[in-house]
């Protein structure tokens, strides 16, 4: 499992975001990694096994999953890493008209 994995469900369906693309920047924007959800909305393989402490950002295509008129055809989500060897679990609950995120295990 790679450092930071992240998920996405989709709260007004009732299911995971399946195939939506994901990508891991640092704060600057410099791309580290990418990945697409899997059929369970997770990506479990996201990025190196370690990172500089910093902050980072993921940033979810969520207008592929919404449709091309979404609200948040994006979700930027931006977080810190202090210990660059511990696991770092980001989720995103996803609705058309609303976001949530929360670190999770």
């Amino acid at each position: 499992m790679s450092l930071v994995t992240t998920h996405i469900l989709d709260t007004a369906a009732g299911r995971p975001a399946a195939d939506v693309g994901v990508r891991l920047e640092t704060g600057a924007g410099e791309p580290v990694a990418d990945g697409r959800t899997d059929a369970d909305g997770r990506i479990r393989d996201l990025g190196p096994d370690t990172l500089e402490p910093g902050v980072y950002r993921l940033v979810f295509d969520t207008g592929a999953h919404l449709g091309p008129d979404s609200f948040f055809p994006e979700v930027t989500l931006t977080f810190r890493i202090a210990d660059g060897t511990e696991h770092h679990h980001v989720p995103l609950l996803l609705s058309p008209f609303a976001y949530s995120t929360y670190r999770g295990s």
